[in-house]
């Protein structure tokens, strides 16, 4: 989970960013993302409170009240925060008041009237979540360890992949091996989703699971995340079904090698995310692919997918350290199939940490 201080730290650093541009002593914040890098509150998806989640007051000198409605889990309890307030929504002894969606109104506000500030429309919020969108590129130490946790699931469920994919097996079945691996690595439930699926070629480049049964000589994509506490991670491998690849097929494995390898070279804060794109796509260039390439080379992670930073053909932004990002080269051909490769990285100062350790291989 995230840490006490480095709650406490994130909410200062906002204020110290928004200054004088936002009026007042306080913020009262809804998005879910803002509550879980504020302050951990983080409602276990995987109950009966998964769709609601709670308020925030955030003070200038980064104390922060918590308001949340009393049927929520026990994620909630690991919120850090100065102050609690628990509002009785239903108690299973009488109707409850209301819809549920408005239980914390008369708590926060018995007039109803009141802003939140992370709201559309509300007229600070394009400078509030544009503030929490910057910082949040820099990931701190205990957002680093939620991700790492989420990669090494991921990397689990990978290697169970490598060793258990055969032809016969339909794609959910795939998708049932992964996710119970991951789930075992965690300690945890986690959500398991992404990309799990046959690629013909340019006609299908992922999707999800389906009851498609694989047949030896098929390119299988496992482009997939694991999601802990809200953040996640993103990185892919793709098998070819029976192990035998063809001469084509290992052509494009070579060819996906070169290009994350010429992306990594460009990977250090003050690096334009453009050359990133440039230096994948250029490597194509030079082995005579680059048109089976369609898609960006890579995307920011963390507590949503994609985030920024991207790697596109028109970027216009440079890495900080502190960026979580991927690089993700992929081809797609008709009459060979399509692959796609990926791997997630650390920003630093001079260069980056590779944070996924799975095993890139066609078998």
């Amino acid at each position: 989970m995230l840490t006490t201080d480095g709650c406490q730290e994130r909410r200062k650093r906002l204020w110290q960013r928004l200054g004088s541009a936002v009026g007042g002593d306080r913020l009262l914040l809804g998005d879910p993302l803002h509550l879980m890098y504020l302050a951990n509150f983080h409602v276990d998806p995987f109950s009966l409170g998964g769709d609601y989640g709670g308020l925030l007051e955030v003070r200038r000198d980064g104390s922060a009240t918590l308001w949340h409605e009393n049927r929520l889990p026990q994620s909630v309890k690991e919120a850090h925060v100065d102050e609690t307030k628990i509002v009785t929504w239903y108690d299973g002894k009488s109707p409850a008041p209301g819809p549920r969606r408005l239980a914390l109104i008369k708590a926060i506000s018995p007039t109803g009237e009141f802003r939140i500030s992370d709201r559309q429309g509300d007229p600070v919020a394009p400078l509030v979540t544009g503030a929490i969108a910057e910082l949040r590129r820099r990931k701190d130490e205990d957002e680093l360890a939620i991700l790492r946790r989420c990669m090494n699931a991921t990397d689990a469920g990978h290697a169970w992949a490598r060793a258990n994919i055969k032809a016969g097996m339909t794609e959910l079945d795939v998708y049932r091996g992964v996710n119970s691996t991951c789930i075992q690595s965690a300690g945890q439930a986690v959500i398991v989703y992404g990309d799990f699926a046959v690629c013909p070629g340019p006609e299908r480049h992922g999707g999800p699971p389906t009851n498609r049964a694989l047949k030896n000589g098929d390119m299988f994509i496992l482009d997939y995340s694991v999601v802990i506490s809200g953040y996640r991670s993103d990185f892919t491998n793709t098998l070819v079904v029976g192990g035998n690849p063809t001469l084509e097929q290992k052509k494009l494995y070579d060819a996906c090698m070169a290009a994350i390898t010429g992306g990594e070279s460009k990977l250090k804060a003050g690096g334009a995310c453009l050359d990133v794109y440039r230096s994948v796509v250029d490597a194509f260039d030079k082995l005579g692919v680059a048109q089976y390439f369609p898609h960006h080379a890579g995307h920011g992670i963390g507590l949503s997918h994609p985030e920024a930073p991207f790697f596109v053909r028109n970027a216009n932004e440079k890495l900080v350290a502190g960026d979580v990002v991927t690089l993700e080269p992929g081809l797609y051909v008709e009459g060979v199939g399509g692959i796609r490769i990926e791997r997630n990285y650390l920003i630093t100062s001079s260069g980056f940490e590779q944070m996924s350790n799975h095993q890139i291989t066609l078998v």
